[in-house]
């Protein structure tokens, strides 16, 4: 099993060199249902709230679950959701052992959601259509833009403390349902969801593909640094 460290110990973590917690970065579903320090909590959410937003209007804000009864509203609306996306992956990905196995990893997280110790619900203030924004596909982008640096800084600082932590929106599917869950206001958005907890297995070096083979020079299509990879071989 994995060892808990201390909050102490936890926070003494962050002095991992950041080129390490990005490489080892990873969505961990599977977690233990031990309880995660306040302290731990908030640490991650004071380095989240110095990521920047727009026009540094700092208009976000975070909500910590906790209750049982909150986890269970949302993660009724969590099955629901993945009831459809669930099946449609299965079928769409058979065959392909390393997408079944995120999909096993995702209904773990479903099944075993109420047992999650902690969920951290980021969430913006003020409307996604600015009237000043030239078009909603804007103005919905930067209202967006607005939070999503700070939700990787707080998987980056769970990273480094070793929590275990993954970005979902799934349970979030009815915005009105989540409102009432987390008695929000019409004035306040939910974004994400962020389940945290100390994880069951370990982080390592994650698998992705090289740069050169998705990156477009000047315009799509234009993959002049794949060429020149491959004329070098």
């Amino acid at each position: 099993m994995t060892d808990i460290p201390t909050a102490e110990e936890a926070l003494a973590r962050l002095d991992m060199p950041l080129i390490e917690a990005m490489m080892t970065q990873r969505a961990v579903r599977r977690v233990l249902p031990d309880p995660v320090d306040d302290a731990v909590v908030r640490k991650c959410i004071e380095l989240a709230l110095r990521a920047p937003t727009g026009s540094n209007g700092q208009n976000w804000e975070f909500i910590v679950v906790k209750d049982r009864r909150v986890k269970e509203r949302l993660g009724k609306r969590y099955r629901q959701a993945w009831s459809l996306y669930g099946a449609v992956g299965r079928r769409v990905t058979a065959g392909d052992e390393s997408m079944q196995k995120i999909l096993r990893a995702v209904q773990w997280q479903v099944d075993h959601f109420t047992e999650i110790p902690v969920l951290v619900v980021p969430c913006l203030r003020g409307g996604m259509r600015l009237p000043y924004m030239p078009s909603p596909f804007v103005g919905e982008s930067s209202f967006f833009g607005s939070i999503y640096p700070s939700v990787q800084n707080l998987l980056l600082a769970a990273r480094a403390m070793g929590l275990g932590a993954s970005l979902i929106t799934l349970p979030l599917w009815s915005v009105t349902s989540a409102r009432r869950a987390l008695g929000l206001p019409l004035t306040v958005t939910p974004v994400c969801v962020v389940p945290l907890g100390w994880p069951r297995g370990r982080y390592g070096p994650t698998t992705r593909k090289p740069v050169e083979e998705v990156v477009h020079l000047d315009g799509y299509g234009h993959r002049a640094w794949l060429d020149a990879s491959s004329s070098n071989r």
